[in-house]
């Protein structure tokens, strides 16, 4: 794991079923929710939105002023993206172009 990267672990009933994993970007004072998953059997309790609070203070303690998440737009995200945007997260359109070599 890189140095600028924080994990931690929900725990319910002594097993894990949650995480989330943050790195930080100082030259840029912006925290980055690199990763977050629930296991399928503990989604839809609010543990994905309690890592993300938890990361979300964590970042502001760190001294970072913004902080970002990525997802996919894909059906498969709709969920992810409903939380974060619950949890006060804006849409920052941006452009991004590919080609197969």
């Amino acid at each position: 794991m890189a140095e600028d990267t924080n994990v931690w672990v929900a725990i319910a009933s002594g097993s894990p079923v949650g995480f989330i994993a943050v790195k930080l970007h100082s030259e840029d004072s912006m925290g980055e929710i690199y990763m977050v998953a629930v296991d399928p059997d503990f989604q839809g309790q609010g543990i994905g939105s309690t890592l993300i609070k938890f990361a979300l203070d964590w970042m502001k303690d760190a001294g970072m002023s913004i902080a970002m998440v990525k997802t996919g737009g894909d059906r498969g995200h709709a969920v992810a993206r409903h939380t974060y945007e619950k949890l006060g997260f804006e849409l920052f359109p941006v452009a991004r172009y590919f080609k197969k070599l």
